[in-house]
């Protein structure tokens, strides 16, 4: 699955990169305090290090429907949210979710469902909005992420530079 990943990505953003007109958000979601739960914000903050052109980087903790104003007043092309996700894969799997298709997934510790997020995103922007989970061992609460999910934070870190560069 990891290696279907970076063509599945591609192909979901499209040919034409990140404009100034219409950037794309890396928006991480998860808890500092639930171990593989920070995933999420890990991945947006080694995106965001990158320094790349046109792409806004949040870390939205575990709400990240507060950041709805944000992302509408940057009107991207495309939202990828970063989260874990109980995919019934091995700790540390990366999978692209469509949100129309989340049944059977189950995301870490905030309220708001991803696809009802992704949805209002989409309806308010018109932007694309894809989700990249990512699979915990653990949700538990503790500051220490695995050492599976922290080599998947790197994976994805360098697969969206890559694909969004």
């Amino acid at each position: 699955m990891q290696r279907q990943l970076r063509p599945a990505l591609k192909r979901a953003l499209g040919t034409a990169p990140p404009t100034e007109a219409r950037p794309v958000i890396v928006l991480g979601v998860g808890s500092e305090m639930r171990s593989d739960d920070a995933a999420g914000l890990h991945v947006a903050a080694a995106v965001s290090r990158a320094g790349l052109p046109n792409v806004h980087c949040i870390q939205a903790g575990p709400a990240p429907e507060n950041f709805t104003s944000e992302i509408r007043r940057i009107h991207p092309a495309a939202v990828i949210i970063v989260d874990c996700a109980h995919m019934g894969d091995p700790p540390g799997a990366l999978r692209l979710i469509d949100p129309r298709e989340i049944g059977g997934v189950s995301f870490g510790t905030h309220g708001l469902p991803l696809n009802v997020l992704a949805e209002y995103l989409r309806q308010e922007t018109g932007c694309t909005v894809l989700i990249l989970g990512i699979q915990p061992a653990s949700v538990e609460v503790g500051e220490a992420m695995s050492a599976p999910v922290l080599g998947a934070v790197d994976e994805a870190a360098s697969i969206l530079s890559d694909c969004l560069s």
